[in-house]
């Protein structure tokens, strides 16, 4: 497992990425996607990813829409034009942020 501080470091961005693949998903959703993913490594709880998703629908990010299933209604989210902007981003983000910090963790020191 991975630290508390890791996960909430790349929250968004690991939201970003699952909605811009998928175009929409449902909270439980997105929790099972990321363990699949990442072979149960890490375990997002409730408790983090609705205040990242609800932040990401406040500042125009992501939509929801609900839907009724099995007599329960579902809210799914997907990304918005700005959305799909800030995912594309962000994934760029990461992925230059993790080749610095190879360059950083690989040096000799010299």
């Amino acid at each position: 497992m991975y630290s508390k501080e890791l996960i909430r470091g790349t929250l968004r961005t690991i939201i970003l990425k699952l909605l811009s693949e998928n175009g929409e998903m449902y909270g439980y959703e997105i929790t099972q996607k990321v363990k699949e993913l990442s072979s149960n490594e890490i375990s997002l709880t409730f408790g983090a990813l609705y205040p990242t998703l609800h932040k990401l629908e406040k500042e125009g990010i992501v939509t929801t829409k609900s839907r009724e299933v099995d007599n329960r209604t579902r809210k799914y989210y997907a990304l918005t034009d700005a959305g799909n902007e800030a995912a594309r981003i962000k994934i760029e983000e990461y992925f230059q942020f993790a080749k610095m910090m190879n360059l950083i963790m690989i040096s000799d020191g010299d």
